[in-house]
């Protein structure tokens, strides 16, 4: 080569790399993360040891799980919004403090009112630290590769996180006590509140406007009463009197959020941001992400258990390979989103999911299939997690980092309510299909059924997503 083609070639500029205060943040934030997303799962397979020690009838077991997805699903855009308002770095070490505190009560719990107690206090402070922390994380890092690599690091760890907490909870329960399920939050905490004044910054509060109190009112309480009626309707049924009154009366309350904040001077989430085109179509393709995945977990749990007959710690470690998966999915997330953009992650994402849950429906009765299910939650945990970075992308992208609170927030609620609002209805569709059959058969038809479904959930969301972000459409809906 001449020295004058040698000039003529282009020099490539270097990729951006993090600084070394930009890896402490990225560190303590992430770890922050997959502590709370640890906390969704950890006590699953304890609840009937947790019962028979406190005294919780079986009927009533199921509410260790919801007062805590209630108050974080519920509260979570209300506490976004203010830390939009009073400082993110101060609600987000608040938090913190109150999920160590609360972890230490609920792990010394003596009756079930105490339990119940803590676990929504552990709610409250996930619904703080959650938005708080993502937009701690989206400010820390300017639009581009070094932002979608952070939030593909964080996706990647919270839906390891999930996976984690099932192991975690069955190692503790059997070789400690369940108690240690919370006592283990205590440290943790303890460490990211001393950590967290010194390593993070606040970005500059642009927003002093009072909070909308009628705003917050009408969405939080159409949130509780969505998320009550899903759990009600998942435990009795979908023509449960007291689930349709609930889910009635949350479409009710968040159609009159909407009117609400037309007229309002000082929205709590306004109109505009609601209308652009990423934000709704980005939260929809997470909405589906975490209903899919979550149920898809709930229902391979039956599989394990009820056909395979495995234990619930062995059912927690063949969730290992899933958690894998969605590890491998995150590291690669953020560079799919830079290479191809977020539209073509989350499409391919979600068609790699789909088509790994299809093959699920072939699944039996004999303990051979078990290596088509850890291949299959594999594959499907790396394409749940590129689907997931992408909706983190899109839903917190071309917004300033004032309302990035207001956009993260909204992103942790649609996470939440999904993981809520997926288990309710897969059950309903397994049950269906089951009836009053508890024989491995019976359990292998509707886990079938409901697998089927959701992978055709996944694929229609994924495409309809896909379709409506395509370049040249209009920013908003």
């Amino acid at each position: 080569m001449t020295a004058t083609s040698a000039a003529a070639s282009p020099v490539l500029p270097a990729p951006p790399r993090m600084t070394s205060r930009q890896k402490l943040v990225l560190t303590l934030l992430l770890g922050s993360q997959f502590m709370i997303a640890v906390d969704f799962s950890i006590l699953n397979v304890a609840l009937p040891v947790v019962g028979e020690g406190l005294g919780f009838s079986l009927a009533h077991l199921q509410w260790i799980a919801t007062a805590f997805a209630l108050a974080a699903a519920g509260f979570t855009l209300l506490l976004g919004r203010i830390a939009d308002l009073f400082g993110r770095k101060r609600l987000f070490i608040g938090g913190m403090a109150l999920l160590g505190l609360s972890s230490a009560v609920g792990g010394l719990a003596t009756t079930p009112e105490v339990l119940l107690t803590a676990r929504v206090l552990q709610g409250l402070a996930t619904a703080a630290v959650t938005p708080a922390g993502l937009a701690l994380l989206t400010t820390a890092f300017r639009e581009g590769p070094l932002r979608d690599r952070a939030l593909g690091l964080n996706g990647a760890l919270m839906s390891a996180g999930f996976t984690t907490g099932a192991v975690l909870g069955g190692l503790l329960t059997d070789l400690l006590s369940w108690r240690w399920a919370f006592f283990i939050n205590v440290p943790v905490a303890a460490a990211v509140v001393a950590l967290a004044p010194a390593l993070l910054t606040d970005s500059r509060i642009v927003c002093r406007h009072r909070l909308d109190v009628p705003g917050a009112v009408t969405v939080t309480g159409g949130l509780l009463a969505l998320v009550y009626g899903l759990t009600r309707a998942g435990e009795s049924g979908w023509t449960d009197t007291g689930a349709l009154t609930a889910l009635t009366a949350g479409a009710a309350l968040l159609v009159a959020f909407w009117f609400v904040e037309r007229r309002s001077a000082a929205p709590l989430v306004p109109v505009r941001i609601m209308r652009r085109r990423t934000v709704v179509w980005g939260n929809t393709a997470g909405l589906i992400a975490f209903a899919t995945e979550t149920s898809l977990v709930f229902l391979l749990t039956l599989y394990l258990q009820e056909v395979l007959g495995f234990s619930p710690l062995a059912t927690g470690l063949a969730f290992g390979v899933l958690g894998i998966g969605t590890v491998v999915g995150g590291t690669l997330g953020g560079r799919a989103v830079s290479r191809y953009g977020s539209r073509a992650t989350i499409l391919g994402g979600g068609i790699v999911q789909a088509v790994a849950t299809l093959s699920l429906v072939a699944l039996g009765t004999s303990g051979g299939w078990l290596y088509l299910l850890l291949a299959a939650t594999f594959i499907g945990g790396v394409g749940n997690m590129l689907l997931i970075v992408g909706f983190m992308v899109t839903a917190t992208s071309g917004l300033p980092d004032s309302e990035q609170g207001l956009a993260t927030g909204l992103a942790t609620m649609t996470q939440q309510v999904g993981i809520t609002l997926g288990i309710p209805v897969m059950s309903a569709i397994a049950a269906s299909r089951t009836g009053a059959g508890t024989t491995p058969d019976a359990v292998l038809s509707g886990v079938t059924a409901a697998v089927l479904v959701n992978s055709l959930l996944v694929l229609a969301g994924s495409l309809l997503a896909g379709r409506a972000l395509r370049p040249g459409r209009h920013s908003v809906v």
